[in-house]
């Protein structure tokens, strides 16, 4: 055995060997690999040491480079972290911190090896098991060995402290309860002499504080101590962060602080201390104006300095000021502006930041001017950050700093003709929100959709074929603003439309079908028939040609254009095309083809087709306006309604009743059949008893039915948009920017508009985006906020009685400071019991149990009385006021 032993060690591929080979292989990697694990599974059976050693080395590193599932060689693993060779061992504990989770079986066996590597003489051995719990340690471990570590903690080797410091953050989060025994101890490495030390200790309390750092303020002395004598850049770095987050906790302790933390910023040439320092004074010492001086002076030697990551995090900072110091931005606007031509994209993309974030109501048009020709020349992922930083600045707080309307509709025009731009949802969605909010640009929005739709060259665009959508959409939408109704349905009806998706399409039919009615019954029904067709009424702009010659050429465009589209294969396109010529065709019966005539040839009072003209026209008439999308929460239920008793049986009653498949609804019956009959027709006919039961539970609850009239909408009279004032004069240099910062950021001076801001149609209150949730001064009182708590109020036990408890391994640590504190006295007289107290003690025996009894009356009369005590508030010490 020894000898096969020998052999498998000698021809045995080492780690370098499987790389070399992974790297030279002719046959695949995969299939490589394969033929290695072959090899690790029969290598890894062996007893000799150094073979199953070398072959759970190799295993490692094919599971952490090359994904390979090792967690069938867990209990390998275990043994190769016995063997008392060092070499073997780390072996071992590196496989083990690679494969081990919370849910590895094995984890039970080795509890006393890391005890055993605990307790080692050799730092390296201790070393090792600290790593692997700093890693693996779960609840049971961190129980079973906070004992170990509460020594290690007082020990003399630095080496082997500092490493037990860091694993007690991982003990602290699998089991609170070991900050009754080893806090005080953390605290007291504060103190230390050793900076190594120290800054373990600073580390974790750094990580502390981030999850609640009202528990850590009786602490601030001893942080203030390190903040003051400190010469270690990184220990001050993370007292300082320390800090930032318990100054807004405290004022007086923000008072005590910001003095030193200056002083550092000034005297300091690291710049990762200075950031940490700046970042520290914008954030939570904001209300003092000299350190924000100081701070935004240290923040222009970051943006002058020639180093990208320096100026990124000037940048970065600024960004942090400019949310409660605007000026701050004003006064390094022309560093900020000129790094829009940075070749770093951070730096572009946070300079871009800083100057939206200088927009106002008197500069929005320039700044927007100056950006979308920025646009036009960057790449493509700059290009639609630029674009995107516009859009979500503009939209803010319902159009807050838009005052022309006109121009933005333009703008967005403008943005969809970008090349590279990728910004079609926003866009849509601006768009179609713009024309349901406000009134007064609707004129201007029509026309610029009508641009948009004219453009064949934009059919081929992927990105806006959104856009595109809404253009249609509004210019079906508000079509009684157009000045030419033809040219927009010869827009909506061309050729090239077969480049858009077929939701699209069947936008563009729908819109076709609105601009068609609207001609119809401004022709055929308008109280007032002029010899000029004028869709608006007005008589500017009137049309050559006479009004009957253009429904003729409309209705000839729609049958020329439609009549291909009724056998498409896209059920929403040949359904909509079908539903337009059918009207059609009932209007030529109608009228017999005679459009010209003088008189008609039907009477009005009784034609099919006016009628049918006039009831659609109604129903396009009436205006959309904008939903809240948590409108139905704000409904409260009427007190009638029982949704439980009275909708319980809801699903017995429309079970069999079948629900047609398509979304729209045919209008007139055609030579052919449709699609959406087809598939109505094939749906289950809903059973007598369902529909029944569906018209009685109606007629017993209509008042919970939506009505079948719509309600009437009411006008809403808004001022005029005001014109553009703005020159189009598209100058793309940076100096132009500068300029606009210094005089339109410089003034204080509110625009003098010449016409007031239209109105923006809002909702009602629930409108308004919901601000997030304030923060609960206190965080969840969870078991480590709760065990901190009880130390640094001094109710924890003494950490010798958590040490003999846990020792014992059948109780946890005391909660109750009372309960420990009795433990203590009977542990201290159980070691002084000698045969003459046995005596006094039972002569005594009656006296304490009545003496019990008395105690235990008291006790519970104190329960039974209401319980009055005041909140216990965290205290600062004197030195802080």
């Amino acid at each position: 055995m020894a000898g096969s032993s020998i052999m498998e060690s000698l021809f045995q591929r080492s780690l370098e060997d499987l790389i070399k080979g992974l790297r030279l292989q002719m046959i695949g990697e995969s299939q490589f690999i394969s033929k290695s694990m072959e090899e690790i599974r029969r290598e890894i059976k062996s007893t000799d040491p150094h073979t199953k050693s070398i072959a759970l080395q190799k295993l490692t590193y094919l599971h952490s480079l090359h994904g390979v599932d090792m967690s069938w060689a867990a209990f390998h693993v275990v043994e190769v972290m016995s063997y008392p060779r060092f070499h073997h061992k780390k072996i071992g504990y590196l496989a083990a911190v690679q494969s081990f989770n919370d849910n590895t079986d094995v984890l039970l066996l080795i509890t006393n090896q890391l005890r055993k590597d605990l307790t080692s003489s050799i730092d390296f051995e201790v070393s090792l098991a600290l790593q692997c719990l700093s890693t693996i340690a779960t609840t049971d471990l961190a129980r079973d060995l906070t004992n170990e570590i509460f020594t290690l903690l007082s020990t003399s080797r630095i080496y082997v402290k500092k490493k037990a410091i860091g694993v007690i953050l991982r003990f602290f989060s699998k089991y609170p309860d070991a900050v009754k025994v080893v806090f005080k101890r953390l605290v007291e490495n504060l103190e230390n002499s050793d900076p190594a030390a120290t800054s373990a200790a600073v580390g974790v309390f750094c990580e502390l504080t981030s999850k609640d750092p009202t528990l850590y303020l009786p602490l601030a002395p001893e942080f203030y101590r390190i903040l003051i004598d400190s010469k270690n850049n990184w220990v001050l770095i993370k007292v300082i962060k320390i800090f930032a987050r318990l100054a807004p906790l405290e004022p007086r302790l923000a008072k005590r602080v910001v003095e030193p933390i200056c002083e550092h910023m000034r005297k300091t040439g690291a710049k990762s201390l200075m950031f940490e320092c700046i970042r520290t004074v914008v954030t939570s010492l904001a209300e003092y104006e000299s350190a924000v001086k100081l701070a935004v002076l240290k923040i222009r030697e970051f943006l002058l300095d020639d180093d990208s990551n320096l100026k990124y995090l000037g940048l970065k900072a600024l960004s942090i000021v400019a949310e409660k110091h605007l000026w701050a931005v004003l006064e390094n606007k022309e560093i900020v502006i000129k790094s829009l031509n940075d070749e770093d994209p951070n730096i572009k993309l946070e300079s871009l930041h800083l100057v939206m974030a200088m927009v106002s109501e008197n500069n929005v048009a320039e700044i927007c001017r100056v950006l979308v020709n920025y646009a036009l020349k960057s790449d493509p992922q700059f290009c639609n950050e630029i674009l995107e930083s516009i859009l979500s600045t503009c939209c803010r707080n319902f159009y807050q700093v838009i005052v022309d309307f006109d121009w933005y509709v333009s703008v967005l025009g403008e943005m969809a003709r970008i090349p590279n731009c990728q910004k079609g949802v926003e866009i849509e969605k601006q768009i179609i929100d713009i024309g349901m909010r406000v009134t007064d640009v609707r004129s201007e929005l029509v026309r610029v959709s009508r641009d948009l739709l004219i453009d064949p060259a934009l059919l081929g665009n992927l990105f806006i074929h959104k856009i595109l959508s809404a253009a249609a959409w509004a210019s079906g939408e508000y079509v009684e603003f157009s000045k030419n109704p033809l040219e927009l349905m010869e827009a909506l009806l061309q050729p090239r439309t077969t480049l858009l998706p077929s939701s699209i399409r069947a936008v563009y039919i729908q819109s076709a079908f609105k601009v068609l009615i609207f001609c119809l019954h401004s022709y055929f029904l308008h109280t007032e028939r002029s010899e000029d067709f004028n869709p608006r009424n007005s008589n500017e702009d009137k049309s050559v040609e006479d009004g009957g010659d253009l429904i003729v050429k409309l209705i000839n465009l729609v049958e020329n254009e439609l009549g291909p589209l009724s056998g498409s294969h896209e059920v929403e396109v040949q359904e909509r095309a079908r539903n337009i010529l059918n009207f059609v065709e009932l209007i030529k019966q109608e009228l017999n083809g005679n459009f010209m005539q003088e008189e008609w040839q039907f009477d009005s009072e009784k034609s099919k087709a006016l009628k049918f003209i006039e009831a659609i026209h109604a129903s396009f008439s009436n205006e959309l306006g904008p939903v809240s999308s948590s409108a139905q929460e704000r409904i409260s239920i009427p007190d009638g309604l029982l949704l439980k008793e009275n909708l319980s049986d809801l699903e017995t009653i429309c079970g069999d009743f079948g629900f047609p498949t398509a979304t729209s609804l045919s209008l007139f019956q055609g030579e052919g059949v449709s699609l959406s009959k087809l598939s109505i027709a094939e749906e289950p006919e809903p059973s007598t008893e369902s529909t029944s039961l569906l018209a009685e539970h109606r007629k017993r609850h209509g008042l919970y039915y939506l009505p079948s009239e719509k309600n009437d909408i009411l006008s809403n009279d808004y001022p005029l948009a005001n014109e553009a004032t703005l020159k189009e004069n598209f100058n793309d240099d940076t100096e132009v920017l500068v300029g606009l910062a210094e005089q339109s950021l410089g003034s204080k001076k509110k625009p003098n508009h010449s016409k007031p801001r239209p109105v923006v149609l809002k909702l009602d209150e629930g409108d308004e985006v919901p601000p997030a949730s304030a923060k609960k001064s206190g965080l969840k009182d969870d078991s480590l906020s709760g065990a901190v708590r009880d130390v640094l109020l001094g109710n924890s036990p003494n950490p010798s009685d958590n040490l003999s408890n846990s020792r014992k391994g059948k109780e946890k640590v005391n909660v109750d400071g009372q309960s420990s504190i009795k433990s203590k006295h009977h542990s201290h007289g159980k070691g002084r019991k000698h045969k003459s107290s046995e005596k006094n003690e039972e002569n005594g025996k009656k006296e304490r149990q009545s003496s019990h009894r008395h105690d235990r009356s008291k006790a519970r009369n104190r329960a039974e009385a209401p319980v009055n005590v005041a909140p216990q508030t965290t205290v600062i010490p004197d030195f802080l006021l």
